[in-house]
């Protein structure tokens, strides 16, 4: 067995500023430097192992091991997660109802800042809510350049729209989460993400429109933008204190966009804008069936990804389950047993999960096969040049996951991001102001909300008590820095390059993007601060 060294130099200060030497690297090689991700992540691989071989003295076997499990994670579920919601994109393009799909989004409005309102936020946080794991940003970023948006702007704009919805994706696992490891009851987590998150949840289709048509757009749109942010904000935070984390992203998306609807029926502004200065598209008269038959590829995806999500469908695959025997737990050679975090007595128990018939790519996957099979334009060759042309797409991004997520597990075995977290908590009263600092980093070394707050929920509510701050106010800043955070996360910009054909130029979107999370972070991190000083000690 081996032991974890929290503070390996006997300066936690200077620990800390060497754990984190990958992660800046990998920024500066995407940022400055312009280099591919693929580049940047295997340069970053290469000095996190020298790191935690070096400094932390993590035995060269469990850096393998931590190695091999980023690679599984990034294979299963990550990778077949986003190859099957690309694939499902890419059946509706090649049977040809795409056309009706794009048609009905221009018949409800033409103007380019209303359809990303429709699509990057409204549509995507119904995604996110249902599948998450990247899916809302794949088939939303791919959509929006099929309705003329430039790559690069497409992607960002979806990258930011989710932060809207990223808290609460999965049927609100992360939120869960956070409540279970962080030890606080989740109708306080869910109540403290309202007061914490819904006023940048209200701003983010606003943002969205600064970004395209900078303050004349605001004038031009503010009707529809109030109305629908009012009706999504309202909406979730209802969900958040009456009923909980789970629908808080699928009911409110659904709501936006009736909104969105509702408002394009009886109001459009003066001017249209179109992305590329072109002209106006004439209307076109659809039969509704046609529409409705049109969207039927994600009516099964929701529904099918609905089904895998209901209680009695999870208990079947639970410890004493019926099916509980398809689900394999998959011993780490070099990590299970073996990495024994600092202060504890016990080694962990990680195992690599794997999940053939529960998991949300297989429920995907039914998708993909219920929409084949009532698509009479798609013949089987179709389905399967198809598939060959999304593996084609994506097999760069996933490389790159896999990196981001070798560094990731290397830095959480070898002890490394505990050693930043804890250093970001010896500074005593003023640690709310950096709370989300860590759900920022949690998220962006490992590209999930939930990772994040299993990495680090329990740490804030130790440091909450140990300040006499409420613990459940810290765990939501932890939770909402990971939120912002996934703007630039290697993993979640890997996915959107991957969508929209810009493999290879994954540093143009950060660099895009970057901006925008931190400035939403550093607001954040205030609020916070200021909620801590009125909220000392909550239970």
């Amino acid at each position: 067995m081996w032991t974890q060294t929290i503070d390996p130099t006997g300066q936690l200060w200077l620990s800390a500023l060497i754990a984190v030497i990958p992660i800046v690297v990998f920024l500066l090689c995407l940022t400055v430097f312009k280099l591919t991700g693929l580049v940047a992540g295997a340069i970053a691989t290469v000095l996190q192992i020298i790191v935690a071989v070096w400094v932390f003295g993590m035995p060269v076997g469990s850096v393998l091991g931590a190695g091999l499990y980023g690679i599984l994670t990034a294979v299963w579920p990550i990778a077949f997660i986003i190859v099957m919601a690309v694939w499902l994109y890419k059946i509706a393009v090649a049977s040809g109802r795409f056309d009706v799909i794009r048609t009905s989004i221009s018949g409800i409005s033409p103007d380019q800042r209303i359809q990303v309102i429709l699509i990057a936020f409204c549509f995507g946080a119904f995604l996110e809510g249902a599948a998450g794991f990247g899916v809302p940003i794949a088939i939303c970023a791919a959509l929006l350049v099929q309705l003329g948006f430039g790559a690069i702007k497409a992607a960002m704009l979806c990258l930011i729209a989710n932060v809207a919805a990223g808290a609460y994706g999965a049927i609100g696992i992360p939120v869960i989460v956070g409540a279970q490891v962080g030890e606080v009851p989740l109708a306080g987590l869910t109540f403290d993400m309202v007061i914490v998150l819904q006023w940048l949840t209200f701003v983010v289709p606003f943002i969205l429109v600064i970004i395209l048509d900078g303050w004349r757009g605001i004038r031009e749109t503010w009707p529809l933008l109030i109305v629908t942010s009012l009706a999504y904000s309202a909406a979730q935070a209802g969900i958040l204190i009456f009923l909980g984390p789970e629908l808080a992203d699928i009911v409110p998306g659904l709501v936006g966009m009736v909104a969105v609807f509702l408002v394009g029926r009886v109001w459009q502004p003066k001017r249209i804008y179109r992305e590329d200065g072109g002209a106006v598209p004439p209307p076109i008269k659809q039969d509704f069936g046609d529409v409705v038959v049109a969207w039927s590829p994600f009516y099964i995806l929701s529904g099918v990804i609905f089904a895998w999500s209901v209680p009695w469908f999870k208990d079947l695959f639970a410890e004493g389950g019926a099916l509980s025997g398809l689900v394999f737990a998959v011993p780490i050679p070099g990590i299970t047993g073996v990495v024994v975090p600092d202060g504890a007595s016990e080694p962990l128990a990680t195992s690599w999960a794997f999940t053939p018939i529960n998991a949300t790519g297989t429920a995907i996957l039914l998708a993909v096969l219920l929409t084949f099979w009532t698509t009479p334009q798609v013949r089987a060759r179709h389905l399967w040049e198809q598939l060959g042309a999304t593996v084609k797409d994506l097999w760069r991004p996933i490389i790159l996951i896999a990196l981001v997520l070798i560094i990731a597990d290397i830095a959480n075995f070898s002890g490394g991001s505990a050693t930043i977290a804890n250093a970001l908590t010896a500074v005593g009263v003023v640690f709310p102001l950096l709370a989300p600092v860590i759900g920022w980093f949690g998220v962006f070394i490992t590209g999930s909300v939930v990772n994040n707050n299993t990495l680090f929920a329990h740490l804030q509510t130790v440091t909450a008590g140990n300040i006499g701050v409420d613990s459940t106010l810290l765990v939501a800043a932890n939770t909402a820095g990971g939120t912002v955070a996934k703007v630039v996360s290697p993993q979640s910009i890997a996915i959107a390059a991957g969508a929209v054909g810009l493999t290879g130029r994954e540093g143009e979107i950060l660099r895009a993007s970057i901006g925008y999370s931190l400035a939403m972070l550093a607001v954040v991190c205030g609020w916070v601060f200021l909620l801590s000083l009125v909220m000392p000690g909550a239970a």
